[in-house]
């Protein structure tokens, strides 16, 4: 099996990255895991709803054409999972899959075709977070859910 995050842009924050590679050695424990970062479009000053949805557009191209295999979308809008839930829903779809990839858009979000095409949308919860950080959630909970589905003593 394969663990597979399509984020846009890339970490920047030293302390950040430094637990993204350090839940990253975790997981590979596991499964083969991979990041695959697309470029973020940047455009200044103030979006109208259109550049915005130019932006997440393109985003959005670059991130379905390296997703592969059962697609979530880290979608605030998603369904809310306990890590349990998460475990259990990476434990059904690698039966089915043998890539599974995670989906993290840029800072407006993600493209209406990147939800058309996932086949889950998750959330970890209703709160904000910087995409570059939650990257390093994200490597936390697929550890997690390892952890949980191995019965290896993280998880409390």
């Amino acid at each position: 099996m394969k663990l597979k995050i399509v984020a846009v842009g890339k970490i920047k924050e030293n302390a950040i990255k430094d637990v993204f590679v350090e839940y990253a050695k975790r997981i590979s424990r596991f499964a083969k895991f991979e990041i695959v970062e697309v470029d973020e479009c940047l455009s200044r000053g103030a979006q109208t709803e259109g550049e915005i949805s130019r932006v997440k557009n393109v985003e959005g191209e670059a991130i379905l054409a390296k997703a592969e295999g059962f697609v979530a979308a880290m979608d605030i809008e998603g369904e809310l999972v306990s890590s349990e839930q998460f475990s259990a829903l990476i434990a059904k779809q690698k039966q089915r899959f043998s890539v599974l990839t995670f989906v993290v858009g840029g800072s407006n979000g993600l493209s209406d075709a990147v939800k058309a095409r996932a086949d889950a949308r998750i959330s970890f919860g209703r709160i904000t977070l910087p995409h570059q950080l939650f990257r390093a959630v994200l490597a936390e909970q697929l550890y997690r859910a390892c952890c949980i589905e191995n019965n290896v003593t993280y998880h409390k």
